[in-house]
């Protein structure tokens, strides 16, 4: 059977630097920060009172200005909605010549509606257990389950293709386009919108990884506190929003016209089977699926030009990571551009892989490589590789062949996507 070709001709974004991706991608160039005082809730008890918040985002636009059905959707189906409806928009579909039965919507997200669930659950709680009652809002589980951004977004368009929803806690959203690059090139869809959305700046999704002291507890000074690869880095910063993209068969593409930014080219996934939040030491989860990815582009290590790394600003996963990158591309590291683009949005955990293949996909077509922000001179880990270009503080102008992007979530989950510049 002869694969399908792959590109892609639509993006949408909503994030902390930007509520589109115009904007989105501006301010990853000037290396703008995200991250500020949390407004979503009196996080004042918190041992970390900060966060990537997106900022002034308004979801009524996506439901002709109807607050009543804005408010059936928790906060990251509103993102969900909102960037596939800037995606759908740049792909620029003849809706009315389109066969909707052959495109599809495989959608992530980590968590799925935590506020939702607390704001129920904290209802019914509030008052004693001889008072209590179970009545819970009708739209309760719906807004609230992980795969509602899929059926969601299907609904809207009329998409009937494949619909679903992929959870693998911050390789969530990476996992989804791997699903929808292969129902695509497999032959059974026409076009995928895919992506992942994520909301969970919230007292319990704080006050959860805080339990874990996973997270930054930088509060004097938030907006550097993200800080991949820095030696004084103390953990990520949570970030939220939302990433997708338009994946299209290639004849179907070409035959209407659309424009194409770049071609999906490999994805792969593995395990760590080490630990259930820490990453296996040696990296080796992260260089099996890289080596899986290149394989499956039909790509050399030397092909490759820059990684969009998982980079959280954790101690043991940028170590990990590092080391996977040094043992799969070898001579060949240090020719790369490497950065965290998580310097500048968080850790947007189950939407985090769509953002950063979004930002793949603009690197490879306008080649200019986004920075990794938050970086001293005098603040280098000695234990990694400072003869590596992390692409530190400003945006670097270079040819892009081929990009490649990694996602990495708790459980051992790794997920690798690899674009490249489009030629017939």
């Amino acid at each position: 059977m002869e694969l399908k070709r792959v590109v892609v001709t639509g993006l949408g974004a909503v994030t902390p630097i930007g509520n589109n991706v115009p904007e989105t991608w501006e301010a990853a160039l000037a290396g703008k920060s995200g991250a500020a005082p949390i407004t979503l809730f009196d996080a004042s008890k918190h041992k970390t009172q900060f966060a990537c918040e997106v900022k002034n985002f308004d979801p009524l636009p996506c439901f002709d200005n109807n607050k009543k059905e804005a408010r059936k959707f928790d906060r990251y189906a509103q993102f969900a909605v909102a960037a596939a409806t800037e995606a759908v928009k740049d792909a620029n579909f003849d809706m009315d010549t389109l066969d909707k039965n052959r495109v599809g919507v495989i959608f992530a997200s980590g968590i799925g509606g935590i506020s939702t669930f607390e704001e129920e659950v904290g209802a019914y709680y509030s008052s004693s257990a001889e008072e209590r009652t179970p009545r819970f809002n009708p739209f309760f589980i719906p807004k609230m389950i992980g795969d509602i951004a899929a059926g969601q977004i299907s609904m809207m368009f009329g998409f009937r293709g494949p619909n679903f929803g992929t959870v693998s806690a911050c390789a969530s959203s990476t996992n989804a386009i791997c699903c929808a690059f292969d129902t695509i090139r497999l032959g059974k869809a026409n076009a995928i919108v895919t992506g992942g959305s994520e909301a969970a700046i919230t007292a319990a999704g704080v006050g959860g990884f805080n339990s874990m002291r996973a997270l930054s507890t930088r509060n004097d000074d938030p907006q550097s506190a993200s800080r991949p690869f820095s030696a004084s880095r103390d953990g990520f910063v949570m970030g939220e929003g939302s990433g997708c993209l338009v994946l299209e068969e290639l004849e179907h593409a070409l035959k209407r016209g659309a424009k194409i930014y770049a071609e999906v080219v490999g994805t792969a996934g593995s395990g760590d089977a080490h630990h259930i939040t820490a990453p296996h030491p040696e990296g080796l989860g992260a260089k099996l699926v890289m080596e899986a990815a290149l394989k499956d582009a039909e790509l050399k290590p030397e092909d490759i030009d820059y990684i969009n790394v998982h980079g959280t600003s954790t101690h043991a996963g940028d170590i990990a990571e590092i080391k996977g990158v040094k043992e799969v591309f070898g001579d060949a590291a240090y020719k790369l551009n490497i950065s965290s683009t998580k310097s500048m949005t968080g850790h947007m955990l189950g939407a985090t892989g769509a953002v950063e293949a979004l930002f793949c996909v603009l690197t490879v077509a306008n080649d200019i490589i986004p920075p990794t922000i938050n970086h001293a001179d005098d603040d280098v880990d000695p234990e990694l590789d400072p003869k590596l270009n992390y692409t530190f503080n400003k945006a670097q102008k270079r040819e892009v062949r081929a990009a490649l992007s990694n996602t990495f979530g708790f459980g051992g989950h790794n997920s690798t996507v690899i674009v490249k510049k489009f030629a017939k």
